[in-house]
């Protein structure tokens, strides 16, 4: 080997190759540590150019304290995004580097729609549950209640929308959903009512019983007062209960019977069409 002069000037040039190497990786680590890199301004932005409505510095700033680390080159831009989106009311977060020494932080923001479930969560417009303060959320108006299994947020979010919409001939409003763990619908309208729509055995299941319900619900509200529960589940007709029921003389004809609860409870009536 030593007499190969081919050889030698390979081996030389290796090690020539690593020396300077070593040199350029120490020359960049030297340079990445210097004081102009260390991060000055972390700069905020709402993602789709909505003014941001509940995150502020001051929670940005406890929530993510401790938790950002390293320079301009050094920062873990990962890390610095699941940090952000750790703070209540963050919904997404992406993280860009801006010479020489900031980060940009663009933030879209949950949109509060209703309460989830009976432990204080909220469900966004986009299907998602999420913690934050429950009285921020319900500063302009009472929100909805939703509740149903778990992974069924999206298509109670859906339900609720379509329900608004059959709903509407009668001027009513649902303001509670519920999805039962057998997979049966209950809706609480604004009136107070509660309306029990059972499982879907069709797609078109549904629509078809509130469709009977708008149809007969004027006749019902001229006929009644203060009615509190509705069950649709009834093939071709329905079953109510509401307090001081007074049916008329001619409500006979209308095919409205009457029987009591026993123990002083309230009336029940069955409507058959």
């Amino acid at each position: 080997m030593w007499q190969d002069a081919k050889t030698l000037n390979a081996t030389a040039n290796g090690i020539l190759a690593l020396v300077l190497m070593a040199c350029v990786a120490a020359g960049v680590w030297w340079l990445a540590q210097r004081p102009m890199f260390t991060l000055r301004t972390i700069s905020i932005e709402s993602m789709d150019q909505a003014e941001l409505r509940h995150v502020n510095h001051l929670t940005l700033r406890s929530g993510t304290l401790g938790r950002i680390k390293g320079n301009f080159f050094t920062a873990n831009l990962d890390t610095v995004r699941l940090a952000f989106e750790s703070v209540p009311w963050v919904r997404r977060a992406s993280v860009r580097r801006e010479w020489p020494n900031q980060l940009i932080v663009a933030l879209e923001e949950h949109e509060a729609l209703g309460t989830w479930g009976e432990d204080g969560r909220l469900l966004s417009v986009k299907g998602d549950v999420f913690t934050a303060n429950l009285a921020e959320a319900e500063e302009d108006h009472a929100l909805p209640e939703f509740s149903g299994p778990e992974g069924s947020e999206k298509e109670v979010l859906a339900r609720f929308a379509e329900l608004r919409g059959w709903f509407a001939p009668i001027k009513l409003v649902p303001e509670m959903l519920s999805l039962s763990s057998r997979y049966a619908w209950t809706v609480k309208l604004d009136n107070g009512m509660s309306v029990a729509l059972g499982r879907e055995q069709s797609k078109t299941t549904l629509k078809e019983r509130v469709e009977r319900l708008t149809g007969i619900y004027p006749q019902l509200a001229s006929r009644l007062e203060n009615i509190d529960t509705i069950d649709m589940r009834y093939q071709n007709g329905l079953a109510l209960s509401s307090a001081g029921l007074v049916i008329p003389a001619e409500g006979k004809k209308a095919g409205i019977t009457m029987k009591k609860k026993p123990n002083n409870s309230k009336p029940i009536s069955r409507l058959t069409q």
